[in-house]
């Protein structure tokens, strides 16, 4: 009988080896069957005895379907309600050759600069305009979202205090800020003892106990402020100033760079960015070139590679948690690259008068609207503005007002003291305004006014000391591509310089570098998802509330935990938010004085420093010889801190690729004294179906959707990063100042939307969806073989460091390649150089050991694409012997020279001692696909003595080099 279940399963298309394939490598390993190698591998005390219970799997046609059905759920009114939220126009030409393109969304964080310098420009250029139009002298690579970005300025200030600073800690906090930013700085203040002092900037008296201040520019009811008193009395007793601007304002406005910030922060959403219900978006953070050691986040920077060429890199990465972990004063671990990307390039297809024409439209507009309204009865407050009034009049008029804009679809802005808000975006015509004023003279029973009577009479007519006279983004970059064929050829022409998922596989260990599958990416850009504002009444989000619904119900039970809070938008920022909700919950029974957080030496560097940021004392724990926590060290540990100890951070399997035998234990004995078990969820891809964090004995554990559940990586962001708990901390979880979820014990927000990123969320979803719990376990059995496939392929020409008690690793493993360096003077960063030659992007290097390669094939590649990168390094390690047996030369041979670009291939001068053929196609298969370096090795060093980090013309880059 012909089976009825459809027969195009998307597993069948997720996972890349066939059934014919899996009998063949589990035969390579040593076993008869998969299931032979999980008995092997996973602990049979943490294995599940009960099946998960998840809906049956949809075929990809079935999704798309029930998809669109969920999305009509969702209801696009016109939104006048502004918050750093707005409609904008994603030109069509971005949209589908970056935002839905894999050669854009599947790249990795750009640690191989030398295969990545198109993302690594188009970041440049979004660091040039932020630079340009804040006034300031250096940006970073964007940041989460304009509340974190806030919140990680005020830390900054704070760890700069000096001298008679040093013992400040009040932090002046302007009353007319969003909501949401003063929510999330609440949040980061706690950790460090800062305390938060609301006010009037107008009369707020300042005095030496401040160590900053922010201010919102224009404000949170659309006046725009005079700050030069606030600021001046903040210099007379040197406290730092913080503006949180609107980026597409100040092409109108004077910069706060001009009238004295010395940091200012906000969101690029609008700069062509779907609003996605909260996000994703890129936030900007800009400062003086003082603080360029002290910036948060990734900084774009110019530098040479080795045949003296411009090239681009990752600039003093030394600031980076993963190096400084709990000396560091950031957990930030992701940028918003794609996201930074989109609105560089709205900025380079715009032009700098294209932008300026779009923002004097709005304000036209917005003039036109006060105009309009001045006969109605209401008041309009605002005495200079940018896109918003303040509306006020009596409860009766606001409650029509707010009847018949629903009935109309419209949403305005709605404060306690019978006043709106009412803000307009690139999106809004001249109709829309009239719309707007028949609706206001018909709440007041007057007759209306024709707005294109009044049309003429309008000026832009800011006063002298707010109008911008600087000019902005005028190096050639914004100024050339102002056609569509323009930008497409330079966009495809930075897309052409960098490695992605649609050339090769990217084994990077602890990165799940999967399939980012098309039909789960389609929800992104489906209108009814992205366009909803995220403080839109939840009536007008069913779709959303029901997938935020299905997909908490299904991470809870893939974790084994009570509940799941969607809200932290990054992995780092989900450490963060499962500490606080430990904090928070040790508080909750009297025991606030346990801060003591248990880490082993091999942990992922943001887990001591989110354990800082938490108000926490990050205390090491030793690995054994094999890798484990050493359970002796660990034993001494809580013995010596059992009065004050907080919790465990503990990467499952570990952060070396084995399943500790005796996690449980550990668990129990964290339990025992008082403590909570944090798991961070960076290796859940090797544990969903099989056993769960809940299972294993962790109280919280946050989850890499961009990793375990195929959110794509976007060239170093966005990230997810959900955390699910235990049910004694349900209460804890995250609430929001402005839109109310969870409840009274609920610690402040973390991010500025209430649902963090939630445009993204869909991908998870569908996922999960397609894939159900037969397709998930699947994925993670076959993620173990890959990874033993490798193992078992290389293990005898490259040692691998660490094993499970049988030999077996889990989802990813340790390659030692410190040997060479004594045998041929051959580091583990030439190997990794010279893997670009083969066509492969670096597995991870030196992390979590030095001189070591971590290679995670994941269960999307095939036996195919695994058996060629596993020749390449192969191919490698002869090359490696040639120089041991000295039949190459130690300092100039194809891996010290490595990456050889295609201007060195074909160059008139060849002085290499080895052949051009060589260097260019190690092996056969090269000849066939062969991805070029666009640049030479880069000199890391000459970026940081000489720092760039905006646009300049390429004979100025290193001329006009800023010396640190």
């Amino acid at each position: 009988m012909i089976s009825l279940a459809h027969p195009d399963k998307f597993v069948n298309r997720h996972i890349g080896p066939s059934d014919e394939d899996i009998i063949e490598m589990s035969k390579v390993c040593g076993v008869d069957s998969v299931d032979e190698l999980i008995a092997q591998t996973i602990p049979h005390q943490i294995r599940l005895k009960n099946e998960i219970d998840l809906q049956p799997e949809l075929s990809e046609y079935e999704f798309i379907k029930s998809l669109k059905k969920l999305a009509s759920k969702n209801q696009i009114f016109k939104s006048y309600i502004g918050m750093g939220y707005y409609p904008t126009i994603l030109p069509p030409v971005i949209q589908r050759n970056i935002l839905e393109n894999p050669g854009w969304y599947t790249q990795y964080t750009p640690y191989q600069a030398e295969i990545a310098q198109g993302r690594l420009e188009a970041v440049l250029n979004f660091q040039t305009m932020v630079s340009d139009l804040t006034g300031m002298k250096i940006a970073n690579a964007s940041l989460l979202d304009e509340g974190t970005a806030a919140a990680e300025a005020m830390v900054m200030f704070f760890n700069l205090r000096k001298g008679d600073k040093q013992n400040s800690k009040k932090f002046f906090v302007s009353a007319d800020i969003f909501p949401q930013t003063l929510d999330v700085l609440k949040s980061r203040a706690k950790g460090f003892g800062i305390e938060l002092v609301a006010g009037d900037h107008n009369t707020q008296v300042l005095n030496n106990d401040y160590f900053g201040l922010i201010v919102q520019y224009p404000a949170n009811t659309g006046e725009i402020n005079d700050y030069s008193n606030l600021f001046k009395s903040a210099d007379d007793f040197g406290i730092f100033k913080l503006v949180a601007a609107d980026l597409l304002s100040l092409t109108l406005l004077t910069p706060p760079g001009e009238f004295g910030a010395d940091v200012v922060v906000g969101s690029t959403q609008r700069f062509g960015v779907p609003m996605g219900y909260g996000g994703p978006h890129a936030a900007y953070f800009a400062t003086k070139d003082d603080f360029k050691r002290n910036i948060p986040g990734r900084i774009i920077g110019v530098s040479v590679d080795a045949q003296g060429n411009p090239a681009l890199r990752m600039a003093l990465q030394t600031r980076e948690q993963h190096i400084r972990r709990e000396k560091a004063t950031s957990n930030i671990c992701t940028a918003q690259v794609l996201l930074a990307i989109i609105s560089g390039m709205y900025a380079v297809y715009h032009g700098p008068l294209g932008i300026r024409k779009i923002a004097e439209r709005i304000h036209f507009l917005t003039k036109a609207l006060d105009k309009g309204l001045e006969g109605s009865g209401f008041k309009q407050k605002n005495k200079y503005y940018f896109d918003t009034l303040l509306i006020e009049s009596d409860s009766n008029l606001i409650n029509k007002i707010k009847e018949e804009s629903l009935k109309r679809k419209i949403n305005f802005r709605y404060f306690d003291d019978n006043q709106l808000g009412i803000s307009l975006s690139e999106i809004t015509t001249l109709d829309d305004v009239q719309e707007i004023i028949n609706l206001f003279y018909s709440a007041a029973n007057t007759k209306s006014v024709e707005l294109k009577d009044h049309i003429s009479k309008i000026e832009i007519d800011y006063p002298e000391s707010l109008n911008r006279k600087s000019a902005y983004l005028e190096h050639p970059v914004f100024n050339t591509h102002h056609s569509e064929t323009e930008l497409l050829r330079y966009m495809k022409q930075l897309e052409n310089k960098d490695l992605s998922l649609v050339h090769s596989m990217i084994p990077l260990g602890s990165c799940t570098m999967k399939l980012n599958a098309t039909t789960e990416m389609l929800g992104v850009t489906i209108p009814e998802f992205a366009e909803l504002h995220p403080f839109a009444p939840v009536g007008q989000a069913e779709g959303y509330h029901q997938l935020f619904s299905e997909l908490e119900d299904d991470l809870a039970k893939l974790t084994g935990f009570s509940a799941v809070s969607l809200q932290p938008n990054s992995g780092a920022q989900g450490e963060f938010t499962g500490l606080s909700v430990i904090r928070a919950y040790h508080e909750s029974i009297g025991q606030g004085n346990r801060n003591i957080v248990l880490i082993p030496c091999s942990a992922h560097g943001t887990n001591p420093a989110s354990a800082v940021m938490a108000g926490m004392k990050a205390v090491v724990i030793n690995c054994d010889p094999n890798g484990n926590i050493d359970f002796e060290d660990l034993k001494k540990k809580i013995e010596l801190y059992k009065n004050t100890l907080s919790s465990l951070m503990v990467t499952y399997p570990s952060t070396h690729g084995v399943f500790e035998e005796n996690i449980v234990e550990v668990c129990e004995l964290i339990h025992a004294s008082g403590g909570q078990v944090y798991m961070d969820g960076a290796n859940l891809n090797a544990q969903v179906g099989l056993t769960t964090p809940k299972a294993i004995g962790a109280d919280v554990c946050h989850l890499n959707l961009h990793k375990t559940f195929c959110i794509p990586h976007g060239g170093g962001g966005p990230g997810m990063g959900p955390i699910g708990v235990a049910e004694h901390l349900v209460p804890f979880l995250p609430g929001h100042s402005v839109v109310k979820i969870n409840g009274d014990k609920s610690i402040n927000a973390v991010s500025a939307a209430p649902w963090g990123s939630a445009g993204i969320l869909v991908i998870s979803y569908a996922y999960i969806k397609m894939m159900g719990i037969e397709g998930l376990k699947e994925a993670t059995r076959i993620a173990i073989l890959n990874a033993n496939y490798i193992k078992s392929k290389l293990g005898h020409h490259y040692k691998v460091l660490y094993t499970g008690k049988n030999g077996r690793v889990a989802h990813e493993l340790i390659f030692d390649m410190r040997e060479f360096k004594n045998s041929a003077h051959i580091e583990v960063e030439d190997i990794a150089k010279r893997l670009m030659d083969y066509g492969y992007h670096a597995p991870t290097v030196s992390f979590p050991v030095p001189g070591t390669l971590m290679v995670e094939p994941t269960e999307s590649e095939s036996k195919f694409e695994m058996d060629r990168f596993c020749e390449a390094l192969l191919s490698i390690k002869e090359e490696i012997k040639e120089i041991e047996q000295g039949l190459a030369d130690q300092k100039s041979n194809v891996l010290k020279n490595a990456p050889h670009t295609i201007q060195m291939v074909c160059s008139d001068n060849w002085n290499f001692p080895y052949s051009r053929e060589k260097a260019a196609y190690p092996l056969h298969w090269t000849r066939q696909n062969k991805f070029w370096a666009s640049v030479a090795r880069i000199d890391s060093a000459y970026g940081d003595r000489n720092l760039v980090c905006t646009c300049l013309p390429v004979s100025e880059y290193i001329e006009e080099a800023v010396q640190i």
